[in-house]
């Protein structure tokens, strides 16, 4: 019989057009008066944040706009001082991943101080990555989307150190979301494009999280239907488009985000991050290029998990079910305008080396189920992807 742990942190989740009034409720029972809205520049000028504002009542502290792509180390830190002085017990997360990423980044930072090399997850001799523990209690988060992502259910913090051209990892269970609010709106505000590669990013990682070395059945259970609702919707997003189309899509990716926390991911989520972190592409982008790839490069590892895979995708029939699932990938990103090669994201093979270093130090790599040790096991599959 398998040994394992499945511990689920509780988690609210409020969906409909009326939704958004229950914030101040939802404060109140975590002892908040003084929250502040994290979101990015254009977001704070709209009517959207005013809403999510009128559901808070008279719980709002304040509004902090300066939310920056990728999470830069002086933007968490400026965050930070911003929490600080407005003396802020919640967040409420009104955005995509940069601005969920942020505001967890910025609640570590305020309890724990500005060293980030102290408080990163690093890369031990034995090359295992080990994350320092973060014990200072924590301001809850409370997170309106618009866009589905899975960091909205994750309790690691990706900052980039722009200095050091680096993305450094905060882990702090205690800084996951407490309740999430799905209101129609916010999920229809976002283009369809910033969807789509929100999408693309959690189908990758769903499917990582089923190949991969640990899991469970009700990881499973969470993946695979992660993978059916995206596989589903993701054809129609930008065109038979909805609001009801737009949750199932950020249901995928609760589910997904959840998921992973006990399955893990792999090479496709961390050469995603890598590639992200220092090229103009869009981490959901980068990684529905290298998905079929990194599926081939797995496939005599993850027998169990190719043919979970398939079963999500609905493929019953004979044949070699690798070559299914890369057809079936192929079909929705095909028809869906992705590049189908690296080459096609303007990424050379000279940049192939640093990114594959990079991808050493993301935690991920722990997870994928082939082995890799050494980056020229990375640099192996940019150039199948090539």
């Amino acid at each position: 019989m398998r040994t394992f742990q499945h511990v689920e942190t509780p988690l609210r989740v409020f969906s409909g057009a009326d939704c958004l009034p229950r914030l101040e409720r939802e404060l109140a029972r975590l002892g908040a008066s003084q929250a502040v809205i994290f979101t990015g520049n254009t977001l704070s000028r709209g009517p959207l944040v005013e809403m999510v504002r009128a559901g808070m009542g008279n719980r709002c502290a304040g509004v902090y706009a300066g939310v920056r792509a990728h999470t830069p180390r002086t933007g968490v830190e400026e965050a930070a001082a911003e929490l600080r002085r407005l003396e802020a017990d919640a967040i409420v997360t009104v955005g995509g991943g940069s601005a969920v990423v942020t505001a967890r980044a910025a609640a570590i930072y305020l309890a724990e101080g500005n060293d980030l090399d102290a408080m990163c997850t690093i890369r031990d001799a034995q090359g295992r990555m080990q994350s320092p523990h973060l014990d200072l209690p924590k301001i809850p988060q409370i997170i309106v989307p618009t866009t589905p992502n899975t960091a909205m259910v994750k309790a690691g913090s990706a900052v980039f150190d722009v200095e050091a051209g680096q993305r450094k990892a905060l882990f702090d269970p205690k800084t996951r979301s407490q309740s999430i609010f799905l209101h129609p709106d916010l999920l229809m505000s976002a283009p369809a494009a910033l969807v789509l590669s929100s999408s693309f990013d959690t189908l990758a990682l769903a499917i990582e999280g089923l190949l991969s070395r640990g899991g469970d059945a009700m990881a499973d259970a969470s993946l695979m239907h992660s993978v059916r609702l995206l596989a589903q919707g993701l054809p129609r997003i930008g065109g038979d488009d909805d609001a009801d189309l737009r949750l199932d899509m950020t249901l995928a990716a609760v589910l997904c985000g959840r998921g992973t926390d006990h399955a893990g991911a792999g090479a496709a989520t961390v050469l995603g991050h890598a590639i992200g972190a220092n090229h103009d592409v869009e981490n959901g982008t980068a990684k529905a290029v290298l998905m079929a790839h990194v599926l081939r490069y797995n496939a005599g590892h993850a027998a169990e998990g190719v043919q979970k895979v398939a079963a999500a995708l609905g493929l019953h029939g004979g044949g070699d079910p690798v070559d299914g699932i890369c057809a079936a990938l192929s079909d929705i990103f095909g028809a869906l305008g992705v590049p189908q090669r690296l080459r096609d994201l303007d990424i050379v093979p000279e940049a192939f080396p640093a990114i594959a270093a990079r991808g050493m130090d993301d935690w991920f790599r722990q997870g994928n189920p082939r082995p890799i040790r050494e980056p020229g096991a990375l640099e192996e599959i940019l150039q199948a992807a090539w």
